[in-house]
């Protein structure tokens, strides 16, 4: 294998980077990966994207993330259309596409963000040269099974089918990673691979402002898909369960195929005008949201990492999150926030009435626990860790479990 360690240790770098979803779709593993690929090009490496194109325009080009410039490959795709936005890249072309790709930049690596198919491609072609590969798993099969039309009674089995392709793609790469712990033990579980890295999704923390100010409302954020693994109508029935008197708000933002039947949920409960739903919005504009926000609930129950969560967190934001896969990473109950039962509307309404109740020094507290939390998670400790990888360096994971405080060890005697 292709190795770059030696005299020349520091050179740039050619790296081709796969993904199954990239920008302008709108989600946690598309902004990784559009993060990833600026913030290496910002270290002056030469980077190149094989993904998806957005439309039927397809070919190689130059496109701009974060005031860097990187090189795309947009692959011809086709419209998943029980999904409402996704696109993917033709499985039947992805081995012959992956390998003019590799033969016309001869990268030093190869990093894949998921394996379905445009991972699977680079990883089969990248293997036969000789390539380094690194492999980042950001997908739960659960998370498109309401999308395939597979009855219930076969998910199960269509589950360990993805798995199982998962494990091939990821056997070829040289390291594995996922964002948290909880996300790399899971991928082990279900794939019999060892020793998975934890590399946080990490974030630009100084790109979010915190407010310290009194709050003249109570407003609830949430971010994300509008889709069912997300349980927004869980969020929604919480905020007919809060009293009155709160005058609570809730800012949806974010597209997806289950917005019209949440918006029918809205008036059927009646939460009237209490609830927007504000739809896809520029960058400039959620960290605004962020800002006006008392707090952000998370009910999915489906996180390897999420990244809207740190970034509410960069915000100063309190959080208020399920008890489910990766959130308690970032969520400490009683300490920046508070966790609660997945799909249990009524206990998510006592939390969500416990931070709007807060005198203003414990509010205080969960804002300044958010910014010290996830300052863990800086994305330039990102970014040099896998750059190391890349050049086949030992690494360790970078620890972004926060310190042990008087208030965990309380909570742990209870």
């Amino acid at each position: 294998m292709t190795d770059s360690r030696g005299p020349d240790s520091n050179r740039p770098l050619t790296i081709v980077i796969g993904a199954d979803t990239f920008s302008p779709d709108v989600n946690g593993a598309a902004r990784f990966a559009e993060r990833l690929a600026a913030g290496m090009a910002a270290r002056g490496h030469d980077v190149h994207v094989v993904a998806p194109a957005a439309s039927r325009k397809h070919g190689t080009w130059k496109e701009t993330y974060e005031g860097q410039t990187v090189t795309a490959h947009r692959l011809r795709s086709w419209r998943w259309y029980p999904h409402d936005w996704l696109r993917f890249a033709l499985p039947w072309r992805i081995k012959q596409n992956s390998a003019r790709i590799l033969d016309a930049v001869k990268p030093d690596v190869v990093h894949f963000q998921s394996h379905i198919v445009t991972g699977r491609g680079l990883s089969v072609e990248a293997e036969k040269r000789g390539i380094r590969i690194i492999g980042t798993n950001h997908f739960m099969p659960e998370n498109m099974l309401e999308f395939t039309g597979i009855p219930k009674p076969m998910q199960e089995w269509a589950i360990g089918l993805a798995w199982r392709a998962a494990r091939r793609s990821f056997a070829r790469a040289e390291a594995v990673t996922s964002p948290t712990k909880k996300a790399a033990e899971f991928l082990e579980k279900y794939t019999g691979l060892k020793g998975v890295h934890a590399i946080s999704c990490g974030i630009d923390a100084d790109k979010y402002t915190a407010d310290f100010s009194p709050r003249s409302e109570n407003r609830v954020i949430f971010v994300g898909r509008v889709t069912g693994e997300k349980q927004i109508d869980v969020l929604l029935h919480a905020m007919a369960l809060l009293p009155r008197e709160l005058d609570a708000k809730l800012e949806i933002v974010g597209g997806g195929d289950q917005k019209k039947n949440l918006e029918h949920l809205s008036e059927t409960l009646g939460l009237g005008d209490r609830v927007t739903f504000a739809g896809y919005v520029t960058e400039q504009e959620l960290r605004a949201a962020y800002t006006r926000a008392t707090v952000l609930a998370m009910p999915s129950i489906a996180e390897l990492q999420s990244i809207v969560t740190m970034e509410a967190m960069a915000s100063g934001l309190p959080v208020v999150a399920a008890n489910a896969m990766a959130l308690p990473h970032l969520v400490h109950d009683g300490e920046n926030g508070y966790l609660f039962t997945p799909g249990d509307a009524a206990e998510l309404a006592a939390k969500l009435e416990q931070v709007f109740r807060a005198p203003a020094d414990q509010l205080e507290a969960m804002k300044r626990a958010s910014l010290r939390i996830v300052s863990a998670h800086d994305i330039q400790t990102t970014l040099s860790t896998f750059e190391s990888l890349y050049r086949g360096e030992p690494v360790v994971d970078p620890e972004t479990e926060s310190p042990t405080t008087a208030a965990d060890e309380r909570r742990k005697g209870r």
